[in-house]
């Protein structure tokens, strides 16, 4: 699927739990922002690489960097995000794979950035640390429906709301929960910001990617809205390993 700045930023995926469980070292998705490209050698190009060998050091004991490298037309700005149960050499595994990953789909772009189930990456030529990124964004969703929507979605948002405000009010802005449901199931949900964001606009960006979710997965077992900025998911099935920073 192609990465053009033209079409929708916004996609929907169907994935099923098994697409889920198959395999989570592959990218759930990345998108190619800026139209701008760099050269091959170039002083951007170094940059680059110096940021991404930066983060995937500062990142991994805390489960978050944000650096800048270079200087005026080569400044390059970027960030790394680890999902907050997962451990610091996960977390480095990840940001590494996702660097080189990230040199190969979006090859010289000036902005990209790429998710996976144990971290986001994400650069760009413009300074965009302290701002809500709601451009970069897609969903995806369990193809089985639930018994009961009308009972179910409600819950869904409500135990999604807690998250967020409980996200937002904590130093990492990053939260999980779960809800009792009838006939002995559990909902669980996580919520997730990035940390150069305020605690205010943290919550802002997990309310608006709630509001999303009616869109994209009513209904559905399974469902998540992954931005630039923040994260909200949800499951019938444990989706955090419970162990983390």
């Amino acid at each position: 699927m192609s990465c053009s700045k033209s079409m929708p930023l916004t996609f929907f995926f169907f994935f099923s739990v098994f697409l889920h469980l198959a395999n989570a070292a592959d990218p759930l998705y990345h998108i190619c922002f800026n139209p701008e490209n760099y050269t091959a050698k170039s002083a951007f190009g170094a940059n680059l690489n110096t940021l991404f060998n930066v983060l995937s050091v500062q990142a991994p004991p805390s489960g978050f960097g944000v650096v800048s490298t270079g200087q005026y037309y080569n400044k390059v700005n970027g960030l790394a995000l680890c999902r907050g149960d997962v451990s610091s050499t996960d977390c480095k595994t990840c940001v590494v794979h996702a660097s080189y990953e990230l040199r190969n789909l979006c090859s010289y772009n000036k902005g990209a950035v790429i998710w996976y189930d144990n971290c986001m990456l994400k650069y760009s030529d413009t300074y965009f640390f302290g701002q809500i990124d709601g451009q970069n964004e897609f969903s995806l969703l369990n193809v089985k429906d639930v018994k009961d929507p009308e009972s179910f979605n409600p819950k869904v948002h409500e135990l999604l709301s807690s998250l967020s405000y409980k996200a937002s009010s904590t130093l990492k802005f990053y939260a999980t929960g779960e809800m009792e449901l009838e006939e002995s199931e559990k909902l669980y949900g996580l919520a997730q910001c990035t940390r150069d964001l305020s605690s205010g606009d943290c919550k802002k960006c997990l309310y608006e990617a709630i509001s999303k979710i009616p869109n994209c997965c009513s209904g559905k077992r399974g469902g998540r809205v992954v931005g630039g900025s923040c994260t909200v998911h949800y499951e019938l099935y444990p989706i955090v390993n419970g162990t983390g920073y």
